[in-house]
């Protein structure tokens, strides 16, 4: 399966993705990296590993993008192969145009337990509100926001002395670990989504 991840940032994840690859644990090509922002440091990790990175203008927006720019970035992908798509730090809303042409294959990993906590700053939300637990969720995009069919997550607790930044950190973690092993059992068809649940196979 070729996948195309799209970033706005830093691009860890993508990197934690592309290790994983690497290493012959998750079964993908990644065949292109796009991002929003023309000096992202994503495009630098992914030229790094010899991927295809490249920067679409998003145009005057800042959280979404036009239909017809929404569509540039769709045919590159398709032009690439991308089968998958994986959000990796992109901080647009995902429209029809791209939901429709990757049903059910769009992802995005959520530095939150979702449903508790979507949007922004997640981790700081959660630090804010006294839980004691959060962590990291990797679901399908639909139409909401952080809405979508959860895949897996992870549990990270909030320490007394915990900073967001210090927080952040320790979830950043576990999302480096769930997020590669979500795509792995996308690429071997061990996923079923039923309503609202994802089923996974063995």
């Amino acid at each position: 399966m070729k996948i195309g991840i799209l970033g706005s940032g830093s691009g860890t994840n993508a990197e934690a993705i592309i290790k994983s690859v690497k290493a012959g644990k998750c079964p993908v090509e990644i065949a292109i990296i796009i991002s929003d922002v023309e000096n992202a440091y994503i495009l630098e990790r992914g030229r790094k590993y010899g991927i295809p990175a490249y920067y679409i203008n998003p145009g005057k927006h800042k959280t979404w993008l036009e239909p017809e720019i929404e569509k540039e970035y769709v045919n590159t992908l398709k032009d690439a192969g991308a089968e998958l798509v994986a959000l990796a730090g992109y901080m647009r809303i995902v429209k029809e145009p791209m939901l429709d042409a990757f049903p059910r294959r769009i992802i995005n990993i959520h530095p939150a337990l979702l449903p508790a906590f979507p949007g922004l700053e997640s981790w700081r939300q959660a630090l804010e509100y006294g839980v004691r637990y959060t962590g990291c969720t990797v679901h399908f995009v639909d139409k909401g926001i952080d809405t979508g069919p959860i895949i897996l997550q992870a549990v990270v607790p909030i320490l007394d002395n915990d900073t967001p930044e210090s927080l952040h950190a320790r979830i950043q973690v576990e999302e480096h670990k769930i997020y590669p092993e979500a795509i792995r059992l996308i690429a071997e068809n061990k996923i079923e989504i039923c309503g609202r649940r994802v089923i996974i196979h063995n």
